[in-house]
């Protein structure tokens, strides 16, 4: 373990407030930040960790207006409902802000002025996409076209997310507003611009160069990529009415754009911290010895990369990042997660529909996490992993120690005796764990950290199946003692080890044992012997549950409505076909019937033989209705025939004419009936 900076500051991307947090978030972001931060403090380090939310921009003023509220009453809504759920999954900020905040404001505002005093923007008038029908100019993610680079078809203005490529919203091909769908038009407009190509050099020297051996390589690969494809001047205002006003003359009805702000939110909530506890917040900021750490999301890299590092370089004084871990994307059953889509698992969900098991979702989202690469997340792996590692591993060697230690020594420690060699073998091994796990935390490689925790349950695991004292009590129960107090401090490290994955587990890990705090980790790499002789522990308790398979089959049945509800929504009418004459029309015969009887075709799935009533005359017709269906169902129903189709002979079964039929939004075949009153053998027209 190598910790060495004096400080350190840690960010967790500022989600944004016009929708609640999901899976893809917590894998991406918040999950891992906690778990680095919780490590840290369990080092006594000095940390602060940051974040808050991001309650500017469009977005905002969009949901707003369609649900039919303020903007406020959006971010009041989701930054409630964020927080609280971030409380409740036990991420441990230690200040959680919001960029509607008095102080956000007067940093954000603070920090543009000064750039601006010092000559780091450029003014220009540009053209920018304008939705005449919306009646206001388009914010880049609100626009979608054929990406210049990759020929995407549904790229953003601002990014394409299948090649990765930074955009400007007026390089896409064939550009279409998301608010009305029109097509928009380009208008005159003045804007300040932050000129990125000056800070390329800064770029390629601080990353290219600096971090090319200790960054993620999906991060420097993305970074390498924008600069290779040479940086552009962006603009940090916006035609909005809703947002910071740019604090300078000639900005009347613009605000600061969300990207310019919402990273400056780090260091106002880190302001709204220190005052809160008494501390000065320009160490965490600006002196040498602190190490900057952003956790952000794949779609987060080029600001807090390129554009927020430019920010802090153009700003003087201020450090810069010293690892930027983004992770990729998490995937839903196999499909990309949407919000607009509702296809996500959301956490203020989860939270209510899985009650005390707030940490099998912090561990399954942690050992499945798109570190380097997207991954998916799916309902059965949820359930394998909390079964058969959670519960059959973890929770399975803590039972054994503890349900063991109550029957042979009524729940105090026993001494230990003498250690054989597998007995120190298990102890030197344990010593190791700390520094195994520490160091793929510190490396970011969070995913190996929770399987080396398991690791640590599996030696447990193993030691008591070696040595068996269920046995050994009978013939030789002189040895039981010395096994039972190294399971007993093998349960003890593990429950502070496993702390920063599993803060809630570990908390009641600890109830158990009857420990009131966590080890040092130092403590578990150096002493054999944590829990002293006779300690009485707590009573057993299951420490993880098993999750049912109707859990898992309710929650896929969730998602199955939601992918029905969505190709209803999405469900596009078929092409008309080419024109007819009023004189072609006229050659069918359409009359009313009445279905009299029917049965199935023998050796068939999908036929049914209808007897059809048409007033002078009872027709058999075969349709291919029967998996729709029973015989039951239509006999009675007033059916429009097409009487004058010629005569088709069906697995051995004249049909003498063919029923009208018609689909529903779910592809279910629905009859063309007319109304009852309508009288069998009359002709519609």
């Amino acid at each position: 373990m190598a910790l060495k900076a004096k400080r350190y500051t840690v960010t967790a991307a500022l989600p944004y407030t016009n929708g609640p947090i999901h899976i893809g978030h917590l894998a991406g972001v918040y999950v891992p930040a906690d778990i680095y931060v919780r490590y840290l403090r369990a080092q006594n380090k000095d940390v602060a960790f940051i974040c808050g939310s991001d309650e500017h921009g469009v977005a905002i003023s969009i949901r707003a207006k369609k649900d039919g509220v303020t903007p406020k009453e959006i971010i009041d809504k989701y930054d409630t409902m964020i927080r609280t759920s971030f409380q409740q999954l036990g991420i441990s900020f230690d200040n959680y802000s919001r960029t509607s905040a008095a102080i956000h404001h007067e940093t954000a505002g603070n920090f543009f002025r000064q750039m601006h005093q010092d000559g780091k923007f450029i003014e220009q008038t540009t053209e920018q996409l304008y939705d005449e029908e919306a009646k206001q100019y388009l914010a880049d993610r609100f626009v979608t076209g054929t990406c210049p680079k990759c020929d995407h078809p549904e790229a953003y203005g601002d990014q394409c997310e299948n090649c990765g490529s930074s955009l400007n919203a007026t390089d896409l091909i064939q550009p279409k507003s998301t608010l009305s769908g029109s097509v928009p038009t380009l208008k005159a407009t003045k804007h300040w611009f932050l000129p990125l190509d000056q800070y390329e050099g800064f770029i390629k020297e601080w990353i290219l160069e600096g971090h090319k051996n200790d960054w993620k390589p999906n991060v420097y690969g993305q970074v390498k990529s924008w600069v290779d494809d040479g940086l552009k001047p962006r603009a940090v205002t916006r035609d909005l009415d809703w947002g910071i006003p740019v604090p300078v003359e000639g900005a009347d009805g613009k605000v600061l754009y969300v990207w310019f702000d919402a990273p400056i939110g780090y260091i106002s909530s880190t302001k709204e911290w220190a005052a809160r506890v008494g501390k000065d917040w320009e160490p965490y900021w600006k002196d040498e010895g602190t190490e900057l750490v952003h956790f952000i999301g794949k779609d987060n890299i080029v600001f807090h990369c390129i554009i927020f590092p430019a920010i802090l370089k153009a700003g003087k004084e201020y450090i810069l990042p010293e690892n930027v871990p983004a992770n990729e994307f998490l995937n839903l059953e196999g499909n990309k997660i949407s919000t607009s889509k509702n296809w996500a698992v959301w956490l203020h969900e989860y939270l209510e529909e899985f009650p005390g098991q707030e940490d099998v979702l912090r561990y399954v989202l942690t050992a499945n996490a798109p570190e380097t690469k997207d991954n998916d997340f799916t309902w059965k792996d949820f359930q394998t992993r909390n079964n058969s590692e959670l519960v059959a591993i973890f929770g399975n060697f803590i039972n054994r120690a503890v349900v063991l230690t109550h029957k042979y020594y009524e729940g105090d420690v026993p001494s230990c005796g003498e250690i054989l060699a597998q007995d120190q073998a298990v102890l030197d091994e344990l010593k190791l764990f700390p520094k195994r796990v520490g160091d793929s935390i510190e490396k970011y490689r969070f995913r190996e950290a929770s399987q080396e925790l398991l690791n640590l349950a599996r030696l447990g695991n193993k030691y008591l199946a070696d040595e068996e004292p269920w046995k050994r009590i009978k013939d030789t129960p002189e040895r039981v003692p010395t096994i039972m107090h190294i399971a007993l401090q093998i349960a003890a490290a593990l429950s502070s080890i496993c702390e920063p994955f599993l803060p809630q587990s570990a908390k009641k890990l600890r109830t158990i044992l009857n420990i009131d705090s966590p080890f040092s980790w130092q403590a578990i790499a150096e002493e054999s012997s944590l829990i002293p002789v006779g300690h009485t522990i707590g009573k057993q308790q299951l420490l993880f549950e098993k999750i049912e398979d109707a859990t898992i089959e309710a929650q896929l049945a969730k998602l199955e409505k939601t992918k029905v509800a969505n190709e209803k929504e999405t469900k596009s009418l078929p092409p008309q076909k080419e024109l007819i004459s009023f004189e072609d029309f006229t050659k069918l015969d359409l009359r009313v019937g009445t279905i009299t009887a029917a049965e199935k075709v023998k050796k068939t799935k999908k036929l049914l033989q209808l007897q059809v009533d048409l007033g002078d005359e009872v027709r058999a017709i075969v349709s291919g209705i029967a998996e729709t269906f029973t015989p039951e169902e239509v006999v009675g129903k007033k059916v429009t025939v097409l009487t004058n189709l010629a005569t088709r002979k069906i697995r051995g079964v004249e049909s003498q004419g063919m029923l009208l039929m018609s689909e529903d939004t779910e592809g279910n075949i629905v009859m063309v009936s007319p109304d009852q009153g309508a009288e069998n053998g009359f002709p519609i027209a």
